[in-house]
């Protein structure tokens, strides 16, 4: 697809409590099968959460997240997938890395700087995410200017995070769309995304079904995948390069037809549309 072609991150919540898609959460063979779509329909890695990030519910127990979330890894690590935990509670990044997780998508912002020790001890990658909020906490600061603020509250995280033994290519940074912010906070971020680039590092782009969508397109989260496709593009043309979304394969579709009008998709002379796709059947009633 070309050499701006991002990585896919599929959304794999086994959260009863998620915002969008919580009540997908039923077992951890359900968990695995759900993984296995996934990446058939063109995830790179899956983000495995064991808790959501919604602040009207008290935080569950890293125990709880525990059992939720080492199964399903392991099982997924195990076939090979690539794995990453959204998690900001250190018992369970150890538990998760010691299960074979590759990345650590913390939102809290690198509350526990141990976090950053553990990702050095194991290899692991990590995300550094602009929150000026506690984990579970709905806190929007009186910024002097949010863009400013995200890109020294980056700046300062990923030196912590040096300065417990990682190294700058096992670092992942993310502006935090929703997170201690407003819906116009994080569209201003969005517009002045190319700022993150200074730091030379992949921006994660968590964007799928966020409330910023919702609140411009006036969405029920599942109903917002029109209005993330939009966002993704944007951020793919500012210096996105990770792709979070929960609609893996529509992700996909829009990509490739978006590579292949820019001229990054290799277009046989012969393309043409299979007959059985050309029309589509009213149901019978």
């Amino acid at each position: 697809m070309g050499p701006a072609e991002p990585l896919l991150m599929g959304v794999l919540n086994v959260s009863p409590e998620s915002f969008s898609d919580g009540s997908d959460a039923t077992t951890i063979e359900d968990s695995v099968v759900r993984g296995r779509v996934l990446l058939a329909d063109g995830a790179h890695l899956l983000d495995i959460g064991g808790e959501s990030a919604v602040t009207n519910q008290a935080a569950v127990s890293a125990e709880e997240e525990i059992r939720r979330v080492v199964p399903v890894v392991t099982e997924l690590v195990a076939q090979g997938a690539a794995v990453s935990v959204d998690t900001w509670k250190r018992p369970v990044v150890q538990a998760v890395l010691d299960a074979g997780a590759h990345l650590i998508n913390d939102v809290s912002g690198l509350r526990d700087p141990g976090i950053a020790e553990d990702c050095a001890a194991f290899g692991a990658g990590l995300v550094v995410m602009h929150t000026r909020a506690a984990p579970k906490h709905k806190e929007l600061p009186a910024y002097h200017d949010v863009v400013d603020d995200v890109v020294a509250f980056v700046a300062e995280r990923i030196e912590v995070a040096l300065s417990r033994g990682m190294e700058l290519d096992q670092l992942i940074i993310d502006p935090g769309p929703d997170f201690a912010k407003t819906p116009a906070q994080t569209i201003a971020v969005l517009q002045h995304l190319d700022r993150l680039q200074v730091f030379d590092r992949p921006i994660l782009l968590a964007l799928s079904r966020k409330d910023f969508v919702g609140a411009l397109t006036a969405r029920m989260p599942r109903q917002r995948s029109a209005g993330t496709l939009a966002a993704v593009g944007y951020g793919l043309d500012r210096g996105g390069s990770i792709v979070r979304v929960h609609d893996v394969a529509q992700v996909v579709d829009y990509l490739r037809v978006r590579a292949a009008l820019r001229g990054h998709l290799p277009i046989p002379p012969d393309l043409h549309l299979a007959e059985e796709l050309r029309r589509e059947r009213s149901p019978r009633r």
